[in-house]
């Protein structure tokens, strides 16, 4: 020891998988409404948002929920979905795409993906609608799921659906400020489902919203999401309801959020195409796919690899350099509580389960942390 100090290694700063990523406005329009006093389910920032959501999707009517689980929940009870009904929804997804109308006593029946866009498979829908038809066993919905931005195809599933008058809920909690044929993601079902979770593309830190063309609907919703009370001076209820409201200090924070909501989108894009760049040198390993009618937001960025090649390897090794990566969602007809359930394929998304993984997308993430990322990516995938 010759008695020199050494500086202190410091810490490398975790790479989070979707942290919130801020406009620079939340700051002033929370303190503006603690300022007005609105700190309760109420006030003007909640209609704002709504707006703000409305003026992006091209959806008139929205209502502004504490999560966008209960905003599904709404729809289904909308539905008057029930026990013994067929819900039918996309394999791959989260679970909180069917729990609600699970909870209600439904029956899931999950379908396969297409490879082309991970998202339900219009044609295998189609064959399946005209299956339950002859059997006089169609759904009672179907919900077609947006899969880390990516658009589901909803003009072909809403026109295949309408053949036989089975209404479409989009679960769109992963597309916002994505598009398909010319239209934003959810747009054109009979109801539409956002999340503002905290690892979402706009985030409240918790949010959700019901969106629909038929403002019936969602006044409707709105009642059942305040308890389902009547217009009278005293507490009267005929029905029952829900909690859902969303708080105005968050829908402040909503509104920042969806003032930039094309930078997001084009920031999340930027970082799927530097990672494409990479990994599509790398033989047999691609990035999620996108169909030529759609534009992705690219919330996640999500890799795929070959048949020998092993996601978890590669998370470990993320995870011991600070990095987080995820498996994708293990599709539903695979998940222990949905064992019974009856499923219309299911191999295309058994494989992607196998072979993919998210990768670090956060609009916040800087190009030298997306580096450290991609150095850990070829270090990894160049040694098979």
């Amino acid at each position: 020891m010759d008695g020199t100090a050494r500086p202190v290694a410091q810490p490398v700063e975790r790479i989070w998988l979707s942290p919130p990523d801020q406009s620079g406005t939340e700051a002033a329009l929370l303190a503006q409404a603690v300022a007005s006093n609105w700190i309760a389910p109420a006030g003007p920032f909640i209609d704002a948002f709504e707006h703000a959501i409305a003026c992006a999707t091209g959806i008139p009517h929205v209502a502004a929920l504490a999560s966008g689980t209960g905003a599904l929940t709404l729809a289904y009870r909308l539905l008057d979905v029930g026990p013994g009904d067929a819900v039918w929804t996309s394999t791959l997804t989260f679970k909180a795409t069917i729990a609600p109308a699970a909870l209600m006593g439904a029956r899931p029946v999950f379908l396969d993906v297409d490879p082309g866009t991970w998202t339900m498979d219009p044609g295998l829908l189609e064959e399946a609608l005209a299956a339950a038809a002859r059997r006089n066993a169609l759904p009672k919905v179907v919900v077609p799921v947006d899969l880390y931005g990516h658009p589901a195809d909803l003009a072909t599933i809403g026109a295949v659906c309408a053949r036989w008058d089975v209404p479409v809920v989009a679960d769109s909690a992963e597309g916002l400020g994505a598009t398909m044929h010319g239209r934003h993601a959810g747009a054109g079902a009979l109801m539409t489902v956002y999340s503002f979770n905290g690892n979402k593309i706009v985030t409240c830190g918790g949010g959700g919203a019901l969106a629909s063309a038929n403002a019936d609907l969602v006044t409707r919703a709105r009642k059942l999401a305040t308890q389902a009370r009547e217009p009278a001076p005293h507490y009267e209820h005929n029905e029952l309801g829900y909690n859902f409201r969303l708080s105005n200090l968050l829908a402040a924070v909503g509104v920042a959020q969806m003032s930039d909501l094309a930078r997001r989108v084009a920031r999340r894009r930027a970082i799927f195409a530097a990672y494409r760049a990479v990994v599509d040198q790398l033989p047999g390993y691609g990035m999620m796919p996108e169909a030529p009618w759609a534009r992705s937001s690219r919330w996640l960025s999500v890799m795929v690899g070959p048949d020998h090649f092993v996601p978890e390897e590669l998370r470990c090794a993320m995870d011991a350099a600070g990095i987080e990566c995820r498996p994708l969602w293990k599709p539903m007809h695979m998940q222990p509580v949905f064992r019974d359930a009856e499923r219309i394929g299911g191999a295309v998304a058994e494989d992607l389960f196998a072979r993919g993984l998210c990768l670090p997308s956060g609009g916040g993430m800087s190009d030298a942390d997306q580096d450290r990322v991609i150095d850990v990516l070829r270090r990894v995938l160049s040694s098979h």
